[in-house]
């Protein structure tokens, strides 16, 4: 097996050949390493690396596998996004304010990964307190798509798209608050769950907000399975979080003879052409899978954008406007612009984006009645550029929109939060950055989005079976 099938073994696979012993905890752990050292530079993915522990946990994980001790993940190396905190290390959140602060807990899904046997490699980074759908920072720099470093490989949890894009982790952690598991999932043409809220616990106090989930990103749909059937469950901390634990099994039984839902464009986005024409080459597929398709007018408008906008403003923003004292400067200059955004959000705002929510679903709900689930772009363009400013504006054909949630489909979901949202490759754009699709279930139907996203992967062979299916790390910045 050459390095470069090892670094891109789907964690299902990885599982098999551990056991099989034909492929040891240490050889993967090394070849990831090895990988994250080489792209450093050109996709500057990760903000940390444990080198000598990650050896040491791999070590110990080959004795569990002698011994007929392992557990459900044992061994896989895992990156963890630098917003999880793990005790004892260092959490940044992408900010010089927090560039040397230890954390005191681990984040409870962290805790559960690292419980199920994970060998935690390195931590990912992201933008300033992952509050942008790209990923560069003043602390640690500009962080690349493996496929075209001259994009964004989305955010916030870019580090942790890009590590696996660019065959540096078998899995990674994410966040998703506006989309920030979907938006690099996307970006770089791997998988990410959004589950529905409560699904998997999350620490005060945005485990009370429910825009809010925390959930996992991997290359293939069955280990983004595997992965958050680890993840989720209710947590004596979390009071948010849901009883009794649901256990997804792999469900390969295909969608012949479901109704699925789509819109290009949720009634008010403007959409790059690559973008609507993956989306419908995907949709195809689905259609020959069996299932009927049935484009709906879902009825939205601009009126969700400045719902989620002033929601977001409300609570995150007020959060990161804490630091708008003595701090200020040390800010980058879109986390500072989001906290001051919160302070010209009023009460009545917040309460008329609740509305907004209630407006939203009163159209979709009866739709998801008769369909089994819906299907729309991730993203209305494949990525913005990897240094994107969004103070300087941003424009899709030639249409100006909000630059910072203009160009994202996924913060409707947010707001539809007990939707659980699946985002997977649809193909590639011509600059050769990836673009993706959300399977969209309805409310608390996790099984049936990772259902109908087995179905597809299946359809179209997976994405990283073969080396030209892999980015070359070497992408034209021009």
């Amino acid at each position: 097996m050459t390095d470069s099938d090892l670094c891109y073994l789907s964690a299902t696979e990885a599982l098999r050949h551990f056991a099989a012993r034909k492929v040891s905890p240490t050889e993967l752990v090394e070849a990831y390493l090895d990988q994250a050292a080489a792209t450093a530079e050109s996709c500057n993915a990760f903000s940390f690396i444990y080198a000598q522990d990650a050896l040491a946990a791999a070590r110990a994980s080959e004795q569990r596998y002698a011994a007929g001790t392992a557990r459900p993940l044992e061994g896989l190396p895992t990156a963890v996004k630098d917003e999880n905190m793990i005790k004892g290390r260092v959490t940044t959140f992408g900010s010089l304010l927090y560039r040397d602060t230890v954390a005191t807990s681990t984040t409870p899904v962290v805790q559960r990964l690292i419980d199920a046997g994970v060998v935690v490699h390195g931590r990912t980074t992201t933008p300033e307190f992952s509050c942008t759908g790209f990923t560069h920072s003043r602390l640690w720099g500009v962080t690349r798509n493996p496929w075209n470093p001259a994009y964004t490989p989305g955010g916030s949890s870019g580090g942790s798209g890009a590590a696996l894009a660019g065959g540096m982790a078998s899995l990674a952690t994410g966040s998703d608050i506006g989309g920030s598991i979907r938006i690099p999932a996307s970006a770089c043409g791997v998988v990410g769950y959004k589950p529905p809220y409560g699904r998997n616990p999350s620490t005060p106090p945005f485990n009370l907000d429910f825009y809010n989930h925390p959930g996992p990103m991997a290359r293939t749909v069955e280990d983004c399975l595997l992965m958050q059937n680890v993840m989720c469950g209710p947590h004596p901390k979390d009071v948010a979080s849901l009883r009794p634990k649901l256990e997804l099994k792999p469900d390969h039984g295909g969608i012949k003879g479901w109704k699925v839902a789509w819109s290009l464009d949720l009634g008010y986005y403007e959409l790059d052409e690559d973008v609507r024409r993956n989306t419908m080459a995907a949709l195809e597929v689905f259609q020959d899978l069996g299932a009927e398709l049935v484009e709906v007018d879902i009825g939205w408008t601009q009126q969700s954008e400045k719902a989620a906008n002033d929601y977001l403003a409300t609570l995150f923003g007020t959060w990161i406007s804490e630091y708008l004292d003595d701090r200020a400067s040390q800010l980058t200059d879109y986390a500072r612009a989001f906290g001051e955004m919160s302070q010209s959000v009023t009460k009545q705002d917040f309460l008329a984006s609740l509305y907004t929510v209630g407006t939203m679903y009163d159209t979709f709900g009866p739709i998801m009645e008769d369909c089994n689930v819906f299907i729309c772009p991730t993203l209305a363009v494949p990525a913005v550029p990897a240094d994107f400013n969004p103070l300087d504006g941003y424009s899709i054909n030639g249409k100006p929109v909000d630059p910072f949630n203009g160009w994202v489909m996924t913060y409707p979901f947010n707001m539809l939060s007990r939707c659980p949202v699946l985002s997977v490759p649809s193909g590639k754009a011509a600059n050769n950055v990836p673009t993706g699709i959300q399977i969209v279930g309805r409310t608390y139907s996790d099984a049936d989005v990772f259902r109908a996203g087995l179905a597809y992967e299946k359809a179209i062979g997976g994405w990283y079976t073969k080396r030209e299916t892999r980015p070359s790390l070497s992408g034209d910045r021009t």
